[in-house]
């Protein structure tokens, strides 16, 4: 993880006296934690502390670190390569919560970074809150940049009511691993390629298949200290079932659909009871079991994708399985995106310098799509380049049933949402809890949560 006058066209709404209060009072509670990060150059800390940067100088926050950080520096490299002229200082900041928070606080305290790193699953809360910059069709035009160079799916994600406030960079969905040795002494491959394991029964028995040449496990996931990975699991097939989303109205009703939730986590059980995924390993041994021939299949994000290649175990890689028919196909996914945080003094040069940079990463994208994120720019997805990139060109079509985080102040990459209802998730796998039980409880925690109120 590494880094004039305002238009009124330009910004989203300015945040409520109740937001800057808030941000108010968390400047005074982080004063130390600022005087700490001015002794290392943080550019956080000159949003707290004042100074303007120079005219030629991009501040860039992202919270990238290790494969995604080094892949991310060298997009940065060709970018300065390019723009001799003009100074980076790129920033890195510690993934989740603490960073939203810290790009937040320097918003609200009208200094920003010039561009930063978002999720889409966050990027909503964000904008309405009015601490990102709404992109005008014609800057981004004067960068090459056009909708129709870019994957719909993101694309729309990175719309708030109607108004675009994100370049997407990528989509990273839920996605399946297999080992292509395990899969061919179990009968599952067909002409070299994974055969059709669509369906729930199908895809049990595909694991249950390769139980019987591992001799330990058919599939493995993360189940115990990995909260996050139990939700994406769930919410595919939650979504798969065509249940509504779980909350509405910016988090503030709970809409989950109980029935659906709780056939997606009979199903998850039924996994579980008949010994087909381990129930007591963490994400690292989930990864673990695949690379060591305990498991043939593995369900986790992309991003793991550099673990698995440096076992140099022969694997490949397919969207996740369809198990559910009941609506569009769908996989849990999130995209991170280039938005430019509320300025307080937002010039044409200054933006089109920040979407130039923007525009730089995007061409960029296929160093970025080797961490195993698949490109939202058109031009590198649909590249040859791109298609010989294996296995993440295998599972580009997953990018279509992206199903993000329901829109929510306590959603999104990293959050409550996903704590608490992955929790639930996890019980239900283990049989610590029913299903109805698990589904209910899913309710009670959203319903805990959007009693709380936005501090944004």
């Amino acid at each position: 993880m590494l880094r004039r006058l305002t238009s009124p066209d330009r910004a989203a709404p300015a945040p409520t006296r109740r937001a800057l209060l808030r941000g108010t009072a968390g400047l005074a509670a982080g004063a130390a934690a600022t005087a700490a990060l001015s002794g290392c150059g943080s550019t956080i800390a000159q949003g707290f502390t004042g100074g303007e940067p120079p005219a030629d100088r991009l501040n860039f926050w992202n919270p990238f670190t290790g494969g995604d950080g080094a892949r991310m520096v060298a997009m940065q490299e060709e970018y300065e390569k390019a723009h001799p002229g003009n100074s980076l200082k790129a920033t890195t900041f510690v993934w989740g919560n603490p960073y939203y928070t810290k790009l937040s606080l320097a918003t609200v305290g009208d200094r920003p970074p010039h561009v930063a790193i978002a999720h889409l699953s966050k990027l909503p809360v964000l904008a309405r809150a009015g601490l990102l910059t709404e992109l005008p069709a014609a800057a981004l035009g004067r960068q090459g940049m056009t909708p129709d160079k870019f994957d719909a799916k993101p694309w729309r994600k990175s719309h708030v009511d109607d108004r675009l406030y994100g370049v997407p960079l990528d989509t990273h969905p839920f996605a399946l691993y297999f080992r292509t040795d395990i899969a061919e002494k179990a009968g599952l491959l067909d002409g070299g390629e994974l055969a059709d394991i669509d369906g729930a029964d199908k895809f049990a028995d595909a694991l249950r298949a390769a139980k019987e040449v591992t001799g330990a496990f058919g599939g493995s996931v993360a189940s115990i200290k990995d909260s996050a990975t139990q939700f994406r699991l769930f919410l595919s097939f939650y979504t798969q079932l065509g249940g509504r989303p779980l909350v509405a109205d910016a988090g503030a009703t709970v809409t989950v659909d109980l029935g659906a939730a709780e056939e997606a986590l009979a199903y998850i059980r039924r996994l579980g009871e008949e010994k087909l995924i381990p129930t007591g390993v963490d994400g690292q041994a989930a990864i673990t079991m695949l690379t060591t021939g305990k498991a043939g299949f593995l369900m986790d994000g992309v991003w793991q994708i550099i673990a698995v290649l440096d076992s140099g175990v022969k694997f490949d890689m397919r969207p996740l399985p369809r198990v559910f028919s009941d609506a569009p196909y769908a996989c849990f996914a999130d995209s991170h995106a280039l938005v430019v945080p509320r300025q307080p003094r937002q010039d044409d040069d200054r933006l089109d310098m920040s979407l130039e940079f923007a525009a730089s990463l995007l061409g960029s994208s296929k160093l970025w799509a080797e961490g195993g994120h698949i490109p939202a720019w058109l031009p590198t997805q649909r590249s040859a380049a791109y298609r010989e990139l294996t296995p993440q060109s295998h599972y580009t079509e997953a990018a279509e049933g992206a199903a993000y985080d329901p829109v929510a102040w306590y959603g999104g990459a990293g959050s409550n949402l996903q704590i608490n209802v992955g929790d639930a998730v996890t019980a239900a796998l283990t049989g610590r809890q029913r299903p109805r039980a698990a589904a209910e409880r899913i309710r009670d925690e959203l319903r805990t949560l959007a009693d709380v109120e936005s501090p944004i």
